[in-house]
């Protein structure tokens, strides 16, 4: 870095690269077991998100009881969560897979019951008035129209996904992305870590663009009224 910082301090960006296709083979083995923490983690996180935002669009007392405490969730950090799951579950697959959930857990939800939230009331009134159940109503109006929310705190919750896992990781255990940055941090090996960082942060990029792809092949109406609204906006042009 032009000899203001030590390279063992903050190596080059030329030096993380190279130390990043050194040890691909390696990095790749542990973002594997990084990733089946992260996805199982954000898939039960998912189903959970998805059950109590049904429960408290249904409820309102549950509404106001619970949303308040997933608020103040969010004011507790990550780092300091994660060494009491280790201390509980030990240094197995558990207290990464909870960490994860928890970071997970409330973007989801909240997208989640904006979403329900968003739902046109003429719609709404027009489908009670016709006789249809709640559950009618919530599968035809509400769901559809959280889609876009869900998938807003879905982009959020997977990158969370993997931070979440790493930061588990480095409490303990046998493999992963942080498991090796701790490694490597331990002898001095900087530029093998800022490869992780590197790394985690493609991962990250990568697994939002699936989610972006996926909310294209879930809600291909929105790509049709983007067409409309840019013809129109052509032909008054």
């Amino acid at each position: 870095m032009m000899g203001v910082v030590p390279g063992f301090m903050l190596p080059s960006p030329i030096e993380v690269l190279k130390a990043f296709f050194e040890d691909f083979p390696v990095l790749m083995s542990h973002t594997g077991t990084t990733l089946w923490e992260a996805f199982l983690g954000l898939g039960i996180g998912i189903a959970l998100a998805f059950c109590m935002a049904f429960l408290m669009d249904r409820f309102r007392f549950l509404y106001k009881a619970v949303y308040p405490v997933l608020v103040l969730t969010q004011t507790i950090p990550t780092v300091a969560i994660a060494p009491l799951l280790v201390l509980w579950m030990g240094y197995d697959i558990a207290p990464k897979v909870t960490l994860v959930v928890i970071v997970c857990f409330f973007p989801v939800t909240v997208g989640l019951l904006d979403g329900f939230a968003s739902a046109d009331p003429d719609t709404v009134s027009l489908l009670r008035a016709m006789g249809a159940s709640r559950n009618q109503i919530f599968r035809f109006v509400q769901l559809p129209a959280s889609l876009g929310r869900f998938f807003s705190g879905l982009r959020i919750a997977v990158s969370y996904s993997v931070v979440g896992a790493v930061i588990a990781e480095w409490l303990g255990g046998s493999n992963g992305l942080g498991v090796y940055m701790t490694r490597v941090r331990k002898s001095y090996a900087f530029d093998k870590m800022f490869a992780v960082i590197f790394l985690v942060a493609i991962v990250s990029l990568l697994l939002m663009w699936g989610v972006s792809l996926l909310q294209k092949l879930c809600m291909p109406w929105e790509r049709k009224n983007a067409l409309k609204q840019e013809w129109r906006g052509i032909d008054k042009g």
